[in-house]
């Protein structure tokens, strides 16, 4: 579904990713590894067109490079950023209904769904956004973007600030997403949460891939855990 060869990115001259290349399949979940400023959250904004970027970048065979984020979203690429970006003036429910994606066809997600998952979401439906704790946000967040139905939705560090009840309840959220075809590229600092539920993990360092395998053999090799991961 997803295929990156190439992919170099840059903040202004600071020049980031060297050479990326990975892949996502339909209803495949892949983990982005590496310890914190190794380019994982760089990656997902370059292939969401917020930075400076070259390469291949193909979507369902469709090259993303050079366009807007707008449109990539029209593709249905979904991106939940790690610093939440949600409308704090705006309702609950109206930045819900802000994420639906317009158009026939049945949604895979509906309001109702998030509501019964985080009942927070419910009880607050009326309620300015804003208000909200961080991690109630994660998960407004999370909701808003798979109400616009993607087919692969790319998150960065959907557990960060969450009560370990919460953190649970997204690891079930991510693998119903999965269950439901949806594919993931995820980028997750918790290690347990990511092995848990992915199918293939990739490590980065430096702005490069260093290691691709599943998530059994990345535990069979305590040379990469040690060195790359810090556990």
């Amino acid at each position: 579904m997803l295929e990156v060869r190439g992919l170099n990115a840059w903040y202004g001259k600071s020049h980031i990713l060297h050479g990326v290349d990975l892949q996502v399949g339909e209803g495949e979940i892949v983990s982005l590894l590496g310890r914190n400023g190794v380019g994982r959250s760089t990656t997902l904004r370059a292939l969401m067109g917020h930075v400076q970027a070259s390469g291949t970048v193909r979507f369902k065979g469709r090259e993303l490079l050079g366009m807007k984020p707008f449109h990539i979203a029209r593709q249905g690429l979904g991106y939940v950023p790690e610093n939440r970006e949600i409308f704090a003036r705006l309702t609950v429910r109206e930045n819900l209904m802000l994420g639906a994606k317009g158009g026939g066809g049945r949604p895979r997600w509906t309001i109702d769904d998030f509501y019964a998952m985080f009942p927070i979401l419910a009880e607050r439906a009326d309620e300015p956004a804003g208000v909200m704790s961080g991690g109630e946000q994660q998960m407004l967040t999370l909701a808003r973007t798979l109400m616009g139905d993607p087919a692969l939705v790319m998150i960065d560090e959907p557990t960060e600030g969450l009560a370990p009840r919460i953190v649970e309840r997204v690891g079930e959220l991510l693998a119903e997403i999965t269950r439901r075809g949806v594919a993931i590229l995820l980028v997750e600092q918790k290690l347990d949460i990511a092995l848990r539920i992915s199918q293939r993990v990739v490590v980065m360092g430096h702005g490069r891939i260093l290691h691709e395998s599943t998530p059994q053999a990345l535990l069979a090799d305590p040379g990469i855990c040690q060195e790359w991961l810090g556990v």
